[in-house]
């Protein structure tokens, strides 16, 4: 299994230090437009071999040198200002960044399958669906992810019960129009209650990510670990249930749209899409997230295509 990382940052260096730790994979690449730094992280992960479980190959690169990959992991992205409020902010730089390097990219790694994790996910994970041409199946975005293992997180701290027993997802765009699904939150076959005490948060969930890049200035360790999940279920064809962004032609009477749905992710990538039914309250705060993804789309890349 050869993995290659598209950016070395602080979520690609992340990522890359997580999968040596688990030893996912026999090969594992780093590359990055600033090739020094990926060689340097390539040398200082490769003294941690000692320490760990399960040897492997570990490389610098740069990006167009990457080749014969199995999964690819773009964290690449624009340098993020402090001014930042908004993800969608670093649609436009990153939109141009990705057209640079993802047609390469799948020329070079044809039987690859995509995770993206640059922000914003969704519109991202939508465009290198259009750059590959491959199957949608084989192209997704880290979405809601982290989202909802931030609000299982939270919740166990307010259930007393072990966050991994927790079934309780956040759907739609990785963003503010997200969306928590009560409806089909459990613990222990027993219904995690729509009250206003969960419904905080919820709250506190969605402004998570911005609260701690407030803080330290970027985010890493909650996302690598997700990130690993979603490789991990891909290596040892796990068939694991996560919610994830994916471009999809239909789900729940949505059509022709990307944002995170709860999938089924196996060694071929998503290879199942999951129906939960929703309650009133979360089909309006779909047909929210839609429409708004679809604005989102239209204003980001495809006037983008047209200028």
């Amino acid at each position: 299994m050869k993995i290659a990382i598209i950016g070395t940052g602080h979520v690609g260096s992340s990522i890359a230090y997580t999968i040596v730790l688990k030893g996912l994979c026999s090969h594992l690449v780093l590359a990055g437009r600033n090739t020094t730094k990926s060689q340097g992280d390539a040398l200082d992960l490769q003294h941690t071999l000692s320490f760990c479980e399960r040897p492997m190959i570990i490389e610098g690169s740069a990006i167009d040198d990457t080749k014969d990959c199995d999964i690819l992991v773009i964290t690449a992205s624009i340098k993020v200002e402090d001014k930042v409020t908004s993800r969608m902010e670093l649609g436009p730089a990153n939109i141009k960044l990705f057209k640079q390097i993802i047609p390469g990219l799948a020329k070079n790694n044809p039987q690859a399958i995509f995770i993206i994790i640059s922000n914003p996910v969704d519109i991202l994970t939508y465009l290198t669906t259009q750059l590959v041409g491959l199957a949608s199946s084989k192209i997704m975005g880290i979405g809601t992810l982290v989202d909802s293992a931030r609000f299982r997180a939270l919740l166990s701290a307010e259930e007393q019960i072990h966050p991994d027993d927790l079934r309780a997802y956040i759907l739609g765009e990785h963003g503010p129009n997200q969306f928590p699904v009560f409806s089909n939150a459990f613990a222990g076959s027993e219904r995690i209650a729509d009250v206003p005490s969960n419904r905080r948060i919820f709250q506190e969930v969605n402004h998570a990510g911005f609260e701690v890049y407030k803080l330290k200035g970027h985010t890493n360790y909650a996302i690598a670990t997700a990130a690993c999940e979603v490789i991990k279920a891909i290596v040892y064809n796990d068939h694991r249930t996560m919610p994830l962004s994916t471009y999809f032609y239909e789900w729940q009477g949505i059509e022709d749209n990307c944002f995170s749905i709860p999938v089924v992710v196996g060694r071929a990538g998503i290879i199942r899409y999951l129906h939960p039914e929703l309650n009133q309250q979360e089909k309006i705060a779909l047909e929210k997230t839609a429409e708004l993804m679809k604005e989102n789309i239209k204003t980001l890349i495809t006037n983008d295509d047209a200028d």
